[in-house]
């Protein structure tokens, strides 16, 4: 089984991509986050015509998360079972009013018989805001559901944007990033608390280089300079983590036109290896230490 976590930044304005990488890389389940979609707008033509069922929570203009499988969807939780969210085409929140629970975060199903999570965490914005306070809270909620509603010995994929990179080495640069979000102590003490659970970084039982992350920020030249974040996740249980046989990040689907994602896709294959790729990391690792090179000179 392949299993897939990907943050599309807006799926209508993906899909394209989307398509082609269903077919580049033809995983068995896929997270989705950021979705920017009401449940009734969710394109299941073009999912049902790439042999994919969908479960989605969304709430319209921001966030949205969902899980799409071609080997069956049962068992849907939303909102960690909390009810319904707002509709954000009638506006957003500021400061005062933020409520994280209000949001369309989180959405569950079990899948070829394991339960997959697929989780959009908010993204705090400044340490010490009602935003970061907020995130913080979403985390021990998360934490809580967990405990309510799952165990470490059942098969369970929690996967998406954690906006939290879970060590120095999953930042481009731990000093330039220090004091701000994504990388401050609360944030990695609550990944840290899903890990003691009974969870583990499905990633890094395969690949332990640095570099290696999952998004970069829009502004000019950073993805090219590989300055980004490894901040989408997949933890599995341990029973799940036994049959990890391969993970990678496919850097190639960051690239190419119309604007891709911020985000690319993290893949881990269960049992057996799935369909090969080629996620660009060594060619444009060498490309980036040969620029490195000529600017020293």
């Amino acid at each position: 089984m392949r299993i897939a976590t990907w943050n599309v930044n807006s799926l209508k304005a993906r899909l394209e991509a989307l398509e082609k990488w269903l077919q580049r890389a033809e995983p068995d389940v896929l997270l989705l986050q950021e979705t920017k979609l009401a449940d009734e707008d969710v394109p299941h033509m073009a999912f049902q015509a790439a042999g994919y069922e969908v479960a989605h929570h969304g709430e319209g203009r921001w966030n949205g998360v969902a899980i799409a499988s071609r080997v069956g969807i049962s068992d849907v939780v939303t909102n960690f079972g909390d009810g319904p969210v707002r509709d954000s085409r009638r506006g957003g929140q500021d400061e005062e009013d933020f409520d994280p629970f209000d949001e369309a975060r989180m959405v569950s199903a079990v899948c070829g018989g394991i339960r997959f999570v697929s989780l959009y965490a908010p993204n705090g914005r400044v340490v010490g805001s009602p935003f970061y306070e907020g995130k913080l809270r979403w985390f021990d909620r998360l934490r809580r559901w967990l405990d309510e509603a799952c165990s470490p010995e059942e098969d369970l994929v929690l996967g998406g944007d954690f906006n939290v990179t879970p060590e120095d080495r999953d930042v481009w640069d731990p000093v330039a990033a220090h004091g701000g979000t994504h990388v401050s102590p609360a944030e990695r003490e609550a990944l840290g608390r899903l890990r003691e659970w009974g969870l583990v970084d499905a990633f890094r039982l395969h690949r332990q280089e640095e570099g290696r992350f999952s998004w970069w920020d829009y502004r000019a030249g950073m993805f090219h300079r590989n300055e980004g974040m490894r901040i989408d996740l997949l933890y599995v249980t341990r029973s799940v983590a036994e049959r990890v046989v391969w993970a990678e990040i496919d850097r190639e689907a960051r690239k190419g036109k119309p604007t891709p994602s911020d985000h690319a896709p993290v893949v881990v294959d269960l049992d057996e290896p799935g369909k090969p790729f080629d996620a660009g990391w060594e060619a444009a690792m060498a490309r980036i230490a040969a620029r490195q090179r000529k600017a020293r000179r």
